[in-house]
């Protein structure tokens, strides 16, 4: 800039053309040259106008094409994983009265309780007195719209609008949940999926069967009939992808009578429901320490006490037959309490809470519906450390306690519980969030907890299935304390050499019962009665009868390889 300014600049100027020159060199340029770049420059910029207003239009008819897509009073409909059909969406005509258009208020409410015979017309009178618009009666009949519409009142006005059908009544209540008058989800997957059901016209596919539904349910509700327990649920699912073939809460509810239900006993036991699982917990205290390696199956336990001290509390064996020294498969195998304490304290508190929280026991899981429960454990210690080696002081849900069981025995991959299809990608690689070796040393001593007379879960030995799995017995706090109310768990793999399902059976007070005969699977002669009020006697009995019922479905139709 400095040296340009130095320099002299010459312009001379001619008829059509200039030319200027500069540091003693002449550049001749044409005004005509000059005109015709400029007209390229102006087609150019002409091109790319066009352009740009033609994509433009393009996008504004992809929105309106999208938006013409949204149908009003539209929602998807929801299927099983057979196809079957689980809600259904239906126009129905709803019949609202607008009090400024009545002419003969007498008359209009005779012919109104002619014609809905079963209603009380005490609210009605009360709201045509506001003289505002209100709805009288949804999910009207054929015979009810033709009467109202020869009434020939002008104070009558029809509405239509959508409402949903549930065929299948109250078998998937805890899963579908309902929608509102104005065809918002209110809970379940019509809630979690809302914006899908009402913008994609497709039907949403859950991973749920309807046939094994129905039978664990049954089962569900004979057990009820045996215990007297005042709830109950149970989840089935696959251990390698998370897809959920089951989960049932009782006592359900009828969807299609669309009733508000604020008796907390109807709370979804599967996922909302937060409970002290005690000693499934001893599973995960054994697979930590095999995670860490520091203790194998035969590692000896010796002089283990039947009771211990902890600040002021005190830990027992709940059998005192239980020898003294034992390996740590037995520990898991005979339901040991102070064996469970004395590995948790190998493990220590840093180690033991890193594993629970990598298979997903202590934080808020993330799922396809949002009633979801969120675990408490309170402040970790040493006594902190000891009880919850036996699933004292720590709740979470029956959803995350499948989760759980499922890593621990699927070869230690983390795995996303759902109830939309997680088929697995070939060609994806699963993540390992446990070290190689652990399934392979829990798989085989969760069978013998099924499979030999000290296990605590022979009456689950079903013939066929390799069936392996914990016991879990707790009392329930309550105010501060444990009460003598019982939550008896069962958690089931199976089959433990190849593990491809997990379920899980919870009762929510069970009560023994005397007359009730019990049938072992070994030989053994029959049992009658039972004054035991463990998960051995009560949640065992029946996942037994529910594998019975379902594992010829289980090993024909989803024969496919892990």
């Amino acid at each position: 800039m400095t040296k340009m300014s130095k320099e002299n600049l010459t312009l001379e100027s001619y008829e059509n053309e200039f030319s200027y020159k500069e540091n003693k060199s002449n550049l001749n340029i044409s005004f005509n040259r000059i005109a015709f770049i400029f007209f390229i420059f102006l087609m150019t910029c002409s091109i790319y106008s066009i352009k740009v207003f033609y994509l433009g239009s393009l996008n504004l008819k992809f929105q309106d094409q999208k938006n013409s897509q949204i149908k009003k009073n539209f929602r998807a409909d929801i299927l099983d994983n057979n196809g079957n059909l689980i809600a259904k969406t239906v126009n129905t005509l709803t019949v609202g009265i607008d009090p400024k258009l009545i002419i003969d208020e007498k008359k209009l409410l005779i012919n109104l309780k002619l014609i809905f015979p079963e209603k009380d017309f005490r609210e009605t009178i009360e709201r045509i007195k506001r003289k505002k618009y209100f709805r009288l009666k949804k999910e009207l009949n054929q015979n009810q719209i033709q009467r109202l519409r020869l009434l020939g009142d002008k104070s009558i006005r029809f509405e239509e609008q959508i409402t949903r059908i549930y065929p299948q009544k109250k078998l998937f209540s805890h899963i579908l949940g309902q929608i509102d008058d104005k065809n918002n989800g209110i809970s379940g997957i019509e809630k979690f999926f809302d914006y899908e059901l009402k913008k994609i016209n497709l039907p949403l596919k859950l991973t749920v069967d309807s046939n094994i539904q129905f039978l664990i349910r049954e089962e569900l509700i004979k057990a009820k009939e045996i215990f007297k327990n005042v709830g109950s649920a149970a989840i089935l699912m696959n251990v390698n992808n998370g897809n959920i073939l089951s989960m049932i809460s009782l006592p359900d509810f009828d969807l299609n009578r669309r009733e508000e239900i604020n008796d907390v006993n109807y709370i979804n036991r599967t996922t909302k429901g937060i409970y002290e699982l005690g000693s499934t917990f001893k599973t995960f205290t054994l697979a930590a320490a095999f995670n860490e390696r520091i203790i194998e199956p035969q590692t000896e336990f010796k002089d283990l006490k039947k009771k211990i001290r902890c600040d002021k509390y005190t830990i027992g064996e709940y059998d005192d037959k239980i020898p003294s020294n034992l390996t740590a498969e037995q520990i898991l195998v005979r339901s040991g309490n102070i064996g469970s304490v004395r590995i948790a304290q190998k493990l220590g508190e840093e180690k033991f809470r890193s594993f629970l929280g990598k298979i997903g026991i202590l934080d808020k899981i993330e799922f396809d519906i949002e009633e979801v429960g969120e675990p408490l454990i309170g402040n970790w210690g040493k006594c902190k450390l000891a009880t919850v080696a036996f699933g004292h002081g720590v709740s979470t849900t029956a959803l995350q306690l499948a989760k759980a069981y499922s890593i621990i025995s699927n070869g230690g991959y983390d795995i996303k519980p759902s109830l939309i299809n997680n088929d697995l990608d070939k060609n994806k690689k699963r993540n390992r969030i446990l070290n190689k070796g652990v399934s392979e040393k829990i798989n085989p001593i969760l069978r013998k907890v099924v499979s030999t007379e000290n296990g605590t879960a022979s009456f689950a030995n079903v013939p066929g299935y390799e069936i392996g799995g914990k016991t879990g017995t707790a009392d329930q706090p309550k105010g501060g304390i444990y009460s003598k109310k019982k939550i008896n768990t069962f958690v089931a793999i199976f089959p433990t050499s190849k593990p491809k399902y997990v379920l899980v059976v919870l009762l929510d007070e069970p009560k023994p019962n005397k007359e009730y005969v019990y049938h072992y699977r070994d030989g053994r002669p029959s049992y009658k009665g039972n004054w035991r009020n463990t998960a051995g006697w009560t949640s065992v009995e029946i996942a037994g009868k529910i594998i019975e019922k379902i594992g010829p479905i289980l090993a024909t139709k989803y024969k496919e390889a892990n």
